[in-house]
C-alpha cells in the first residue's frame, strides 16, 4: 500500500472515531443535562472532546442513535417509565384539547422521552390567542414564546408556543394555522416532514406497548416456575 494511501485510510479512521466519539458525548449530554437541541449538544461535545475538524461532527440522525444508545445502556430501567407517564399524560392532554385537533410531535413520539422531555404538542387555530384563553379560563396559568421551524429547506416561520405544567410535568404547545395541518414542518434531524400522531394513533400505540410488556411478563412468570 502506497503511503498516500495509507495516511488516508488512517485519517478517514480518525474521522470516524471522532464522529462517535461526538456523537456518543452529545447523546450523554442530552440524557444528563437536558439538553433538547441537537446543534447545540453536537457543539458542546465537540468542544469537550476539543474536536475541531468539521468532517468529525455526527449529523443529526447519528446523535439519536447514540441517544438511544445511551439511554438503553444506563437507563434501561427507568426511561421506559418515564416515557410511558408522559404518552399517558399526552393522550390526557389531547383529548382535553381535542377542540384544536392536537398532534404529538417530538421526544414522547419518537420514543426517547426522559426526565428532562416535556410533552410536545401542535395545536391547530388559525387564532392563537383562542387557546390561551381556553386555558386559563379553565385555571391553567400559561408562558408564552415564540418558535422557528423550517416549513421547507428554504424558508422558516414562527409560530406561537405555550408553555405550562400539569402533574408536575412540563408542556409544550406549538399553535399553528389550519392549513398547517396538512403539511408539517420540517424534522431537526433529517429535514423530512415532522412525524405527528392523532390522538386516536397514540392510543392504539400506548395500547400495543401495554400488551406486548403483559405478554413479557406473563413469559417470565412461565420461565421462572
Amino acid at each position: 500500500m502506497a503511503r498516500g494511501e495509507h495516511h488516508r485510510i488512517h485519517a478517514h479512521d480518525r474521522v470516524q472515531r471522532n464522529r462517535l466519539r461526538v456523537a456518543q458525548e452529545a447523546a450523554r449530554l442530552m440524557s444528563e443535562h437536558g439538553i433538547r437541541d441537537f446543534h447545540h449538544a453536537k457543539r458542546k461535545a465537540a468542544e469537550r472532546l476539543g474536536v475541531l475538524d468539521e468532517q468529525a461532527l455526527p449529523r443529526n440522525h447519528e446523535i439519536e442513535q447514540a441517544l438511544r444508545e445511551h439511554q438503553r445502556l444506563f437507563q434501561g430501567d427507568s426511561q421506559p417509565q418515564l416515557l410511558k407517564a408522559r404518552r399517558e399524560a399526552a393522550i390526557e392532554a389531547m383529548r382535553f384539547l381535542q377542540d384544536f385537533e392536537p398532534r404529538l410531535v417530538g421526544a414522547v413520539l419518537d420514543g426517547t422521552a426522559d426526565s428532562h422531555s416535556a410533552v410536545c404538542l401542535h395545536v391547530f387555530s388559525d387564532d392563537p390567542e383562542a387557546i390561551v384563553i381556553f386555558l386559563r379560563e379553565r385555571g391553567i396559568p400559561v408562558e408564552t414564546q415564540t418558535r422557528r421551524l423550517r416549513i421547507s429547506r428554504e424558508e422558516q416561520v414562527e409560530y406561537p408556543v405555550l408553555l405550562f405544567a400539569a402533574d408536575n410535568l412540563p408542556f409544550d404547545l406549538t399553535v399553528l394555522p389550519h392549513d398547517a395541518l396538512r403539511q408539517a414542518p420540517l424534522d431537526r434531524i433529517d429535514e423530512k416532514p415532522m412525524r405527528r400522531a392523532s390522538l386516536a394513533m397514540v392510543e392504539i400505540m400506548l395500547a400495543e406497548e401495554e400488551g406486548e410488556q403483559d405478554e413479557f411478563e406473563r413469559k417470565l412468570a412461565a420461565a421462572l416456575r
